[in-house]
């Protein structure tokens, strides 16, 4: 149980710190230059997953994303009922994080309020727009390829990067999300989606819903690839 609460909280952590600083960026100018910028965005998802592998990485291995999950399966590391575990205890802290986004949002002066609403997002979903279905899936698969391979890779028993581990795999997604950003906002990880998907559904915005779809078929196919290739790349033979 250690385990998936590990997984919980480290999700939490990623989606209120990435997601926020995407909603909390435009504020001013009305996009999400006027912050942070989108390498800012990209540092906040990058620097919370290095935080969450050396504070849960020796309790849960710190996946915090259902693609990296998968890829450990696929890979043999971990038991299917563990890894549907890990799912569902990474869904709901990412849904709990959108929740406290959803509040500071919503909650405040009017001034305040409106403020928000005149930045680019309101939740951190993500979404693409229509007639780029064919980038964005390639995009996602793609990337979370990537990002996947470099987590079994780092941390391989044999050929891994031991406690430097944590820093290539955060690195990594900051590298990520700085390509990925402008074709779906990045996401790689289909439990960071849901979780805003859900709130923008609720604030009346139904196209990152009616999207999730992709954003977890193309990261779970990309991870799946990723376990393939690294299983061949590490095998003596």
């Amino acid at each position: 149980m250690k385990k998936y609460l590990a997984e919980m909280i480290g999700t939490f952590v990623l989606v209120l710190m990435g997601c926020g600083s995407a909603i909390f960026a435009g504020i001013g100018l009305g996009t999400t230059g006027y912050g942070v910028t989108t390498l800012g965005v990209a540092m906040a998802f990058g620097l919370s997953v290095v935080a969450m592998a050396y504070t849960i990485g020796n309790i849960s291995g710190c996946h915090i994303n259902p693609a990296i999950t998968l890829g450990v399966w696929s890979s043999g590391r971990m038991s299917g009922r563990e890894a549907g575990g890990y799912m569902l205890f990474q869904c709901i802290g990412a849904i709990i994080a959108s929740a406290v986004l959803y509040i500071l949002v919503h909650t405040g002066n009017e001034a305040g309020i409106e403020a928000v609403f005149n930045s680019t997002t309101t939740t951190g979903s993500n979404s693409f727009l229509p007639g780029n279905i064919v980038p964005a899936f390639l995009a996602e698969l793609i990337f979370t390829f990537i990002f996947v391979l470099v987590v079994l890779g780092s941390t391989d028993e044999k050929k891994g990067a031991g406690n430097f581990a944590g820093l290539a795999i955060g690195l990594t997604l900051v590298l990520v999300h700085i390509a990925c950003i402008p074709i779906t906002g990045t996401s790689v990880n289909p439990a960071r989606s849901i979780g805003p998907a859900i709130f923008a559904a609720i604030e009346g915005n139904c196209v990152p819903l009616s999207q999730l779809w992709l954003f977890i078929v193309a990261p779970f196919i990309g991870a799946m690839l990723s376990a393939f290739v690294w299983k061949g790349l590490r095998s003596d033979n």
